[in-house]
């Protein structure tokens, strides 16, 4: 956002049954950041990053817009983390069982968001796979609310997620 407008992104993603559909945050990357076409996973040091988009990451207010597809009933409040669709053909072929955690919808929070930080390496990913299968597996009111809990503890804290 601090290079200009707009300061809303859309990006199409997969939700529930490999359904994709266009996902909304604040944008915090440079306007030319997907110039190449090349889906990437974002490093912690991105350079793609701006100044006010670092901030706006660990705080977790990016990903605000997210209520929108929330009220749209395409992302729940807490599931998986809703990922690029090149993304999600690519960890089908080398994580196993990557394609479970599209049995729910994604959320704006999760299991492995509060437990793992940013995947930004396939492994990394495939670790965050573990988490997300347990959420799948164990899901319920007590579960969500702690999931829910700590995300707050998170935002306010800016640390986690």
């Amino acid at each position: 956002m601090d290079d200009g407008f707009p300061i809303i992104y859309s990006q199409m993603r997969v939700g529930k049954n490999g359904k994709p559909y266009k996902i909304y945050k604040f944008r915090t990357m440079r306007k030319d950041a997907e110039s190449d076409g090349v889906a990437r996973m974002t490093t912690t040091d991105d350079s793609r990053i701006t100044r006010l988009g670092k901030f706006l990451r660990r705080s977790h207010v990016d990903e605000l817009p997210q209520v929108i597809n929330i009220l749209k009933g395409e992302n729940s409040l807490i599931g998986p983390r809703a990922e690029q669709i090149e993304l999600v053909d690519q960890f089908q072929e080398q994580i196993p069982f990557y394609r479970a955690r599209l049995y729910v919808k994604p959320g704006l929070t999760g299991w492995a968001q509060i437990n793992q930080r940013y995947a930004s390496t396939v492994e990394d990913t495939a670790v965050k796979l573990e988490y997300d299968l347990y959420y799948i597996k164990h899901r319920n009111l007590l579960l969500d609310l702690n999931i829910a809990i700590r995300t707050i503890g998170a935002v306010l804290g800016f640390r986690g997620l």
